[in-house]
């Protein structure tokens, strides 16, 4: 049996780790309540956009020629680029475990012509995302570095540049994003969103599976693309072209949408954290109470013992 002196130093370390761990849950729940409030003041224009450039390249391509690379769809798919949004830390549950496991599950689930997963290469934004290669393989072509917080647009500029001319080059046929969507600040869907090429089936599929994004609301109908939306006697003014419209919108839509699966992913980490340390944290607690049980009974018993010896001893001398 344990002695009451490592009893109490045990219980003085778990209330020690509960001291830290409740602090932790402090600074994530600052951290989560500012990245939420990013996040929901970008959504609906991420959104937007890229159901407002659908509508505008299906208005002026109505021979279904294609306006710009980003549009244009490749019968041959060989290789795809996935961009991994991942933690730089741990103690967040299982935010970085469930988005690796969606994002292996999707590369199983589609297949090229040969019957065999899509070759792919992965860009990684976040140390956490290395686990993809040490535990499956997969290649890494970049790893960029992460903020807990994104500042600006301008974060994300190497990354969808990256992207970007990789898919002109041809390097990949196609290019996802793969994050954690916040839903509330204890439920986070991860995702693997298609950005490249822009296609409308990829963008009704995400509007679709994004209702969850928009806790105790129904999505707006102006999220969603459809034949109805653009009337075939609508026409645009475009200055000074269309093509040049369509050059100069294209690669800025890519950027928004990084940027905001970058502020989603920093909204979703923060809140598994706080969550997490929360749990820890009560955890600790409960531990410490069951410990000073223990200690009580212990310590009464050491007493007890240290009584029916004194007396044993009394009885011994009088005899």
């Amino acid at each position: 049996m344990a002695s009451t002196r490592d009893i109490k130093r045990r219980i003085k370390s778990i209330g020690n780790t509960r001291k830290i761990t409740r602090a932790m849950q402090m600074v994530s729940a600052a951290k989560m309540r500012k990245a939420v409030e990013a996040t929901l003041k970008t959504r609906a224009y991420a959104n937007l956009s890229w159901a407002t450039i659908l509508n505008l390249t299906k208005a002026v391509s109505k021979g279904g020629e294609v306006l710009h690379p980003f549009f244009a769809n490749r019968s041959d798919v060989k290789k795809v680029g996935i961009i991994l949004v991942t933690s730089n830390r741990g103690l967040c549950g299982g935010f970085n475990a469930s988005l690796i496991k969606k994002v292996r599950e999707s590369i199983i689930k589609n297949i090229g012509t040969d019957g065999q997963p899509y070759e792919t290469e992965f860009i990684l934004l976040g140390k956490k995302g290395a686990a993809i290669y040490k535990y499956f393989g997969y290649n890494i072509a970049a790893d960029f570095p992460k903020e807990d917080l994104v500042e600006s647009l301008r974060d994300i500029l190497p990354v969808a540049k990256m992207a970007m001319e990789d898919f002109l080059a041809g390097q990949y046929d196609k290019v996802f994003v793969a994050y954690a969507d916040y839903v509330s600040a204890i439920k986070q869907e991860p995702r693997v969103r298609q950005i490249l090429p822009i296609d409308e089936r990829a963008h009704k599929d995400f509007v679709a599976g994004n209702g969850v994004g928009y806790p105790n609301e129904k999505v707006p109908d102006t999220l969603e693309y459809s034949e109805e939306k653009v009337p075939d006697t609508l026409e645009y003014i475009f200055e000074p072209s269309p093509q040049d419209v369509l050059n100069d919108m294209a690669p800025r839509l890519i950027e928004v949408q990084i940027y905001q699966a970058m502020l989603e992913s920093a909204a979703s980490e923060h809140s598994a954290r706080m969550a997490a340390m929360r749990q820890a944290t009560d955890a600790a607690g409960e531990l410490v109470d069951e410990l000073t049980l223990f200690y009580n009974k212990t310590r009464q018993a050491s007493i007890t013992a240290e009584i029916a010896e004194i007396s044993a001893g009394a009885n011994a001398l009088k005899k």
